[in-house]
């Protein structure tokens, strides 16, 4: 997704109530969700200007993606918690 595109969709109810919560977060926000926070703000930067703990991110993020897609559930999967789960960490599987 697009930096434009993927801090629109974390402005969604759908975005804000999928994803798994630290313990001690009741209430707050996923951890898919802040990682779509950083990936946004990772897009929006130039390649020089990323430090070594942003690369960590990012194969933490290609990772979440790939283990994510091999669960991917029967049917259509257009309104579902495991494709907008995988928005908020920037893909959308529909794509």
């Amino acid at each position: 997704m697009r930096p434009g595109e993927l801090s629109a969709w974390l402005e969604t109810d759908e975005s804000k109530h999928v994803g798994w919560r630290k313990k001690g977060t009741a209430g707050g926000e996923s951890v898919g969700h802040s990682s779509g926070r950083r990936i946004v703000d990772l897009l929006r930067r130039k390649r020089a200007e990323l430090t070594e703990a942003d690369y960590r991110h990012m194969r933490k993020v290609v990772g979440y993606v790939h283990r994510h897609l091999a669960q991917r559930p029967s049917g259509d999967v257009r309104d579902t918690k495991w494709r907008w789960s995988l928005m908020n960490w920037g893909h959308d599987p529909l794509r």
